[in-house]
């Protein structure tokens, strides 16, 4: 594969990679046994930064592929691992998207939880006072 055909998978999977830093590379991390929650909130912090840079990396990815695509076409040559790239742009847009979906259900449920104020549960258990 030549470099040129090769940047678009590049651009795309470090934009997936940053992506994934805040929501889903913690998470597996946790399900492994790895590492602990903190490791994910350390992480979920720069949400902000990463996802947008995942994004950014995706598209650059698309836009290389497209542009490498069109001089193939006007030069009548074939594109280098034309299948392969394309397969690889569309997982890591599926996990940049994943991560995206993850960071807005996490602010959506923080937000739930911080509406629903303080709760307090009394239990009552029989020969105890």
């Amino acid at each position: 594969m030549k470099l040129g055909s090769a940047g678009p998978s590049v651009m795309a999977w470090i934009g997936a990679l940053l992506s994934s830093l805040c929501c889903l590379l913690p998470l597996t991390v946790i399900v492994l046994g790895l590492g602990s929650g903190a490791f994910m909130a350390v992480t979920m912090r720069y949400r902000w930064v990463l996802i947008p840079a995942g994004v950014v990396g995706v598209t650059t990815g698309f836009a290389l592929y497209v542009r490498e695509r069109r001089r193939c076409d006007a030069l009548a040559c074939r594109m280098v691992g034309r299948r392969a790239t394309l397969s690889l742009l569309i997982i890591a847009s599926l996990v940049v998207a994943t991560s995206i979906v993850l960071a807005v259900l996490l602010v959506l449920f923080l937000l739930h939880a911080a509406l629903a104020g303080p709760s307090t549960v009394v239990l009552t258990v029989e020969g105890m006072t």
